[in-house]
Order: C-alpha cells, then sequence, then structure tokens
C-alpha cells in the first residue's frame, strides 16, 4: 500500500454493475441528502464520480480533525480520486425487486466516505441509500433553499446552504449533545425509508439538484419486506436507534458502532437481529458490554472482531491515505485493508442473506 500507484477504491465483486447518483428532496434542511448506489446496465464510457464531490468537504474535514493547515493536502491527496461506478448509470430493472439499505455516516464523515463498501453492496444487489445528515455531525453538507423573489424555475431560485460540523461546546456534557443528534440520524433513516416507499410506489419525487438519473425507474423495483439499516461508528448506533424505532427494519449491520450516544432505556426495545462488525483498536470494554445486553435478548444478534483492523479500516481512507496520512492518522492496522473490506463484507452479506 505504499506505493501511490497502489491507492484506489475498490471495484464492487458482485454479478451486477453499479450505478450512482447524489439526490436531495425538499428545498430546506428538513430535507434529505444521499447517494444512492444501485446495478446498473452496462454503459461504455460511462463517468466516474469524484470521491470528494466539493472542496468545501476537504475543508470540513481540516476543521473536524482541528488541522487546517491540512486542506490544501487533503484536498490534493484526494481531489483526484474517483469511485469506480457509473455515474448516473441506466438503472437494471429486476424482475425480483432489490432489498434496501439505508446507510448512515460516522461523526466527521460524509455520503462518500463508504464508497467501497456501498458499492459492494450494490453489486451484490441492494439498493443502498448512503444518508448526509443534517445535525452537524458531518464534516460539512449542505441544503437547497428557496431564494425569496426568485425565479419561476425551481432550479434557478435555489441558493446552497451549508452545514458545519460543530463541535460539543466547552462545559456542555457530550452525552447530552450527541443523544438529540443520533436521534435526529435515526429519525433520518426512518424518513429516507418512508420516500424510497414513495418512489416505488410511483409518486413523483423531485430531485433538486439535477435531471441526470431519473428516480421513476425505481418505481416497483424494490422490496420493501427486506429493508436493513446500516452504519458505522456514529452511524452504528444511528442503526440500532432507527431499528427500534421502525419495524420495516428488518436488521442491522453496526460497523465499529460508537454506543456512548445511546440511552440505557434503549436495549429492551432492540428486539429484532444486530450484526456487530468491530474494528480491533477502537472498542471498550464498557462499549462490547452495551453490545453483549442486544445479544442476550435476541440469539440472532452477533459480535464479530476483525483482528489487525482499526476504527478507519472500514471507511475509504484506509485505501486512499498514503504513508504519511496512515502515520498521521492511522487509516490502516497491520491487516491488508483490500482482506479486512472482504471479511467486512462477506460476514455482512452472510447476515443480510439470512434475515432478509
Amino acid at each position: 500500500m505504499g506505493g501511490a500507484q497502489s491507492l484506489r477504491l475498490p471495484h464492487g465483486k458482485g454479478p451486477h454493475q453499479v450505478g450512482c447518483t447524489d439526490v436531495m428532496v425538499g428545498p430546506n434542511r428538513k430535507g434529505l441528502f444521499f447517494r444512492l448506489f444501485y446495478p446498473c446496465l452496462p454503459q461504455a464510457g460511462a463517468e466516474q464520480p469524484l470521491w470528494i464531490p466539493r472542496r468545501e468537504y476537504c475543508e470540513g474535514l481540516a476543521e473536524y480533525i482541528n488541522l487546517k493547515w491540512c486542506t490544501p493536502l487533503l484536498n490534493v491527496t484526494f481531489g483526484s480520486y474517483r469511485v469506480p461506478v457509473r455515474w448516473n448509470g441506466p438503472f437494471k430493472a429486476c424482475g425480483s425487486r432489490y432489498p434496501l439499505i439505508i446507510f448512515s455516516h460516522g461523526l466527521g464523515a460524509f455520503r462518500t466516505v463508504y464508497s467501497a463498501v456501498c458499492a459492494e453492496m450494490a453489486s451484490r444487489g441492494f439498493l443502498v441509500m448512503a444518508l448526509e445528515h443534517r445535525d452537524h455531525s458531518a464534516c460539512a453538507t449542505y441544503f437547497c433553499k428557496a431564494e425569496a423573489g426568485g425565479s419561476d424555475s425551481l432550479e434557478a431560485a435555489l441558493q446552497e446552504e451549508w452545514i458545519p460540523f460543530r463541535r460539543v461546546q466547552e462545559g456542555q456534557k457530550e452525552f447530552h449533545y450527541r443523544n438529540p443528534q443520533v436521534h435526529q440520524r435515526a429519525n433520518e433513516c426512518v424518513r429516507g425509508l418512508r420516500l424510497v416507499q414513495d418512489i416505488s410506489s410511483g409518486k413523483a419525487v423531485t430531485n433538486v439538484l439535477h435531471k441526470g438519473f431519473d428516480l421513476s425507474a425505481l418505481k416497483e423495483s424494490v422490496d420493501l419486506t427486506k429493508v436493513a439499516v446500516m452504519g458505522h461508528s456514529f452511524g452504528g448506533a444511528t442503526a440500532i436507534l432507527a431499528l427500534s424505532k421502525e419495524d420495516h427494519f428488518s436488521c442491522a449491520v453496526a460497523l465499529d458502532a460508537w454506543m456512548f450516544p445511546l440511552k440505557n432505556d434503549l436495549y429492551h426495545k432492540v428486539t429484532k437481529p444486530v450484526l456487530f462488525i468491530n474494528t480491533e483498536k477502537f472498542q471498550t470494554a464498557e462499549s462490547v458490554a452495551k453490545m453483549k445486553r442486544l445479544s442476550s435478548r435476541n440469539r440472532q444478534t452477533k459480535i464479530i472482531t476483525i483482528l489487525g483492523s482499526v476504527h478507519l479500516s472500514q471507511t475509504d481512507f484506509t485505501f486512499l491515505a498514503g504513508n504519511l496520512l496512515n502515520r498521521l492518522f492511522q487509516t490502516r492496522g497491520t491487516l491488508d485493508p483490500y482482506a479486512g473490506l472482504d471479511i467486512t463484507n462477506r460476514a455482512a452479506l452472510a447476515f443480510l442473506q439470512k434475515h432478509l
């Protein structure tokens, strides 16, 4: 992994080619913003999207790690990488319909940081909605608001408003800040499901970003009896909470879940199975004890730990950060990143196959 030539995101290994598009619904911060990964038809000369979609995300990452001088370094390092999927590729219709995964990102991340996992799931025949949360936990995100007195054209009348990452303020108890955030995130997961239900039923939904992908292609193509919620770190906690909020979620996959934001009275409400895929270096005894409280209530809930992995091993940074950034931020453990991804994906797919 030391040479620049080896730094790349892996292709999905499943039988389907993968397309993706960005969707923003609603001209205010209460709308939804996500990247949709889906099985697509072959397309010659298809464009591949940038992994860092906007420079503002590099600025947000630098702010999150509290090293603003890193902005140019992050922009140069990650700014040219592309996701090996087909941007706005033609949707591949399926007679049997596709199961759905709602994916929640971690603290300081955004919708593209888990492209390797999401693309793999899509290559195996899932629709994956990778949300970008608007609770100030993303390193940066934005929404498009209607400009007062704007043009009659919706697109011409929209203005971007950015939502920056927000730290816990001095003197503020972190739990009292993070718990409302995790509830907002879980509610956004539920709203994401509602949106897919609308689209699948044929309801017209406007994507305010562009018209490169026709959402109506998903009509009657989603198996809404087979829906899972998945996430990493803060997103892992989000997935668990969302599972307790929405009956249509059949199970959850929590990648190195940060259990801290969840209240103790939640655990008896989680009755459906959860797969915890932990890394070796992140979890504490207290956190694992909370996971075991769930496994004691449901025999189908499982906890595994991938040896030689670190917290960022389950993100795209493990594939794209060179030796310098790896030393600074520990983006890789001793386990080869591609082997670690393969273990994560195989475990998640086996669990999803069983419970969906």
